[in-house]
């Protein structure tokens, strides 16, 4: 997909410009990161999970966006693949538990597809449209949780699984 292409399909879905920008931002960065891996990645689906990520922020900015977002994405008929890829994007992922005490439907939410991890991994790298290092998305991760979130924990295995992929292991 080309942006030019990306950018009226989002305004179409109702998504603001910083919306916008921080979809492309994470786009360019999950396909940066499949090209840097040796493990098999679905670019395409990586792609369409990217663009599609965030779309519940049309209509909402909370943690349920990506509920909101993947109801919407049934709606439009997408494959479920990349439904997925939007429901499980958030943070390091959600576990069952944790989706019930913040009041989203009773399932997990954990990425589990190499193109799930590498979208929920490339959107906590993004701030806004800019790209932040591993480091200072987990003191951000640790600032908003607090140091001994479950999540935290998740967001840096994710980060090791990747590097790991990068180096071939």
């Amino acid at each position: 997909m080309e942006e030019k292409e990306i950018v009226p399909l989002l305004r179409s879905l109702g998504c603001g410009e910083n919306v916008i920008a921080h979809i492309l931002a994470v786009r360019r960065l999950a396909l940066q990161i499949a090209d840097s891996v040796t493990i098999s990645v679905d670019r395409e689906l990586l792609e369409k999970g990217a663009v599609y990520h965030d779309i519940g922020r049309a209509k909402t900015h909370g943690i349920e966006h990506a509920v909101v977002g993947a109801e919407m994405a049934k709606n439009m008929g997408l494959d479920e693949r990349v439904i997925r890829i939007i429901e499980r994007h958030i943070g390091a992922g959600i576990s069952r538990q944790e989706a019930v005490a913040l009041g989203l439907p009773e399932r997990d939410y954990i990425p589990e597809t190499p193109e799930e991890k590498i979208v929920a991994y490339a959107d906590n790298l993004i701030d806004g449209d800019r790209v932040v290092s591993f480091e200072e998305a987990l003191r951000r991760f640790k600032l908003i949780l607090g140091e001994d979130h479950p999540a935290v924990e998740r967001f840096i295995k994710m980060h090791k699984e990747i590097e790991n992929w990068r180096e071939g292991q």
